[in-house]
């Protein structure tokens, strides 16, 4: 079965067009507190482990709070959980440059970005359930590609004014700036109308952006693992991202500190080197349409996180600003390629009542081994040396690209069939054991 023709153009679409616009504006203060957080940590206390420490961190409160965000997102408002979650980081990051005006504690730091990122976490899952609310089902891989284009355009300028921004005034005015546009965020989705998510027969009556189910919460987050698992392309999928996040988590951290400690540069060029990084980003939503739809899922996946591999390990054979600029851009064009066909082939083979639940769980298990990677990854730096852990890193993600050969992912060649294959798997009866 293939989704029908669109009607309209993505564009036409105002609830589209403001949503862009929304998270456009939020992916510009996302970028801040991506630079500022870092170095902020590195000029209180000059430890690549400490700034690998709290990236470790917020990925626990992520993973703790993936065990009950897709629960959340399937049974109350989508749109409601995305601005609470905006105002509530709103005012989490806009708590630190008030402290730090008479102090500078590092518990702050370590309680408030975990926090943050749990508030992240609710966004992120709840944003992939409204994706298909907004747009045609046929119309959603482009959508994921404009949206992550946006994200692009405003992160390839983002890091590097974070940068100045650090440099003149401090790492915790990039941090005020973030919590200005997560309230604008918040306010902005006020105008962004959602169609309902269709349910199962016999749950009419739960109220508006509640759940088809209302069992225990454990056993409605299991239904989101059983559907994965019965899916012979999410499954797999499922277990090599958890090994490629647990390769490639800590890499921004390792990054920063390679330009600052090792090649002695100032946060100016931390920025700039990041931004030429998001390039790759933009690119990617340009390419990732036709990439799969000329190769299919599989090859396009397997072919773009190969490609981070060797971006990798390329980093630890230079020393030059320049050349790592252009590698953090290709491995950001890669990963951008894998992300968006990972999260669309998702969405187009969930049924929406279940995406929440899908959703976290997917995320919740390879994000799992995301803080250990992290601050292994770190104190593999600081111990051996920054190149020695990039080669090795390229290495493992390049086997992990490879592994996918041997699986159903290299066979999933398009949506159709993927759809085709989730009809075959009977979604309905993983709803009725939630």
């Amino acid at each position: 079965m293939t989704d029908p023709a669109p009607t309209t153009s993505l564009w036409s679409n105002r609830n589209y067009r403001i949503f862009v616009v929304i998270q456009t504006l939020s992916a510009l203060g996302d970028s801040f507190s991506f630079v500022a957080i870092p170095l902020l940590v590195l000029h209180s206390t000059g430890s690549v482990v400490q700034m690998g420490l709290v990236t470790g961190l917020t990925g626990v409160a992520s993973i703790v709070t993936g065990l009950f965000a897709g629960v959340i997102a399937d049974r109350f408002d989508r749109r409601g959980l995305m601005m609470l979650s905006d105002m509530a980081r709103c005012l989490l990051y806009g708590l630190i440059p008030l402290v730090w005006l008479f102090a500078t504690p590092m518990w702050l730091i370590y309680t408030v970005v975990p926090l943050t990122g749990g508030f992240a976490m609710l966004f992120q899952v709840t944003y992939v359930t409204v994706v298909p609310a907004i747009v045609e089902p046929g119309q959603i891989i482009r959508a994921n590609a404009h949206l992550y284009g946006s994200y692009a355009v405003a992160t390839v300028g983002g890091p590097a004014l974070a940068g100045l921004v650090a440099a003149a005034f401090g790492p915790v005015a990039a941090l005020g700036i973030d919590a200005v546009t997560f309230a604008v965020s918040a306010a902005g989705l006020l105008l962004v109308q959602l169609r309902p998510t269709p349910r199962p027969a016999g749950s009419e009556g739960q109220g508006p952006g509640r759940g088809a189910e209302r069992g225990r919460v454990r056993d409605e987050f299991l239904a989101g693992f059983r559907f994965l698992w019965a899916h012979p392309v999410l499954r797999p999928l499922t277990v090599l991202l958890s090994l490629f996040i647990f390769l490639t988590h800590g890499m921004t951290d390792v990054i920063i500190f390679r330009v600052k400690e090792d090649l002695g540069h100032g946060d100016g060029t931390v920025g700039y080197v990041l931004s030429a990084g998001t390039v790759g980003t933009f690119l990617a939503s340009f390419l990732v349409a036709r990439l799969r739809k000329g190769l299919g899922f599989g090859p396009s996946w397997i072919g773009a996180v190969t490609l981070a591999g060797v971006a990798v390990a390329c980093l630890g054979l230079t020393g030059s600003v320049p050349v790592i600029g252009a590698l953090s851009a290709a491995m950001l064009l890669a990963t951008g390629v894998a992300g968006i066909c990972s999260m669309s082939l998702r969405q187009e083979v969930t049924p929406g009542h279940l995406l929440g639940r899908v959703t976290a769980a997917f995320w919740t298990t390879h994000y799992s081994l995301g803080p250990l990677g992290a601050a292994a990854v770190t104190a593999a730096a600081a111990g051996f040396g920054v190149a020695e852990v990039c080669l090795a890193v390229g290495a493992g993600v390049v086997c992990v690209a490879l592994s996918g050969t041997l699986t159903g992912i290299v066979r999933d060649r398009s949506p159709e069939a993927s759809i085709r294959t989730a009809e075959a798997q009977s979604p309905e009866s993983a709803t009725e054991t939630a």
